[in-house]
């Protein structure tokens, strides 16, 4: 990638009600690079995956803190970080196939499979009993004037 032109983090508590913030805020920073209206959806929509995720699998029945990490690149690029210190993920790979869910009936198992279509590049770290880091690179589309 390019150089970083601008970057920020923002950490909070594993509250459901967080997800619209984190969502919200990662949206606002973003803006900066002028995306399309798709393209801030599909951002939102990534956040939102991630830091759903993280609350409802990585802390379960308890609270812990969520990082959520942006860096904006020259060239329209951006990389989105999301990380806990939850329980973390037995098996990644199965966690990745579409359907599969360690949730109630209520979750469909699509998380990752959203993730990973709505950018252009993901990848996703896990350590049972230590936690997870999902990273995601989006590069937007060229604006013309």
């Amino acid at each position: 990638m390019r150089a970083v032109i601008n970057k920020m983090s923002l950490k909070f508590e594993s509250h459901s009600v967080n997800e619209a913030f984190a969502r919200q805020a990662v949206g606002a920073f973003v803006a900066q690079l002028d995306p399309t209206m798709e393209e801030l959806g599909d951002i939102k929509t990534v956040v939102s995956e991630a830091v759903t995720n993280a609350i409802v699998h990585g802390y379960a029945n308890k609270c812990g803190f969520i990082t959520v990490t942006v860096r904006l690149f020259e060239g329209r690029a951006l990389e989105l970080k999301v990380k806990d210190a939850g329980c973390g993920i037995e098996n990644v790979e199965q966690a990745r196939q579409p359907m599969f869910t360690t949730g109630d009936d209520t979750r469909s198992g699509m998380g990752f499979t959203i993730m990973e279509t709505f950018t252009d590049k993901m990848r996703v770290r896990s350590t049972p009993g230590k936690g997870t880091l999902v990273a995601m690179v989006k590069v937007l589309k060229e604006r013309r004037a």
